[in-house]
């Protein structure tokens, strides 16, 4: 019986507390009609995204390079829209390969694409290449952020 009411009070003790705690939290005292302090976030002050992709065919070869903007999708990338639905989707879009990442050897290609900018308001500066299965994954996973890739002459 003991064990029972332990199981029964408790949770409700934990919610009878932590219900305690919300409220309203002005530690200057000041009304609750008056923010307290001075520090504002507007929309305008939030970084927006933008990005600089660059993308060879090889390693050797000329870069194509396009600007790309999120929210609203802009830049002189041919396919905004789509690239910054990618990268939206994309869990992590910018998250490297872990060191320690056993990947297959399927080789996608030597297309190679550098990435620099501000997504989320977090800085970018990464590499993308097809050289195995874990790097063709992250790559096809934000595919339309690299657009039509340059043919190798």
């Amino acid at each position: 019986m003991r064990y029972r009411t332990l199981l029964i009070t408790t949770p409700g003790l934990a919610m009878i507390l932590s219900l305690a705690a919300c409220g309203d939290e002005q530690s200057s005292g000041e009304p609750a009609d008056r923010p307290g302090g001075t520090a504002s976030v507007s929309p305008s002050s939030a970084p927006a995204d933008s990005l600089t992709v660059q993308v060879k065919a090889s390693a050797e070869a000329p870069a194509k390079t396009w600007t790309l903007n999120c929210a609203p999708p802009g830049g002189d990338h041919p396919k905004a829209a789509d690239a910054c639905a990618a990268l939206t989707k994309a869990k992590e879009p910018f998250k490297p390969v872990p060191q320690d990442q056993i990947c297959t050897k399927i080789y996608g290609g030597p297309e190679v694409a550098t990435v620099k900018g501000t997504w989320e308001g977090k800085p970018v500066n990464t590499t993308f290449t097809r050289a195995d299965g874990c790097q063709l994954h992250r790559w096809s996973s934000v595919g339309p952020l690299f657009g039509d890739v340059p043919k190798v002459r």
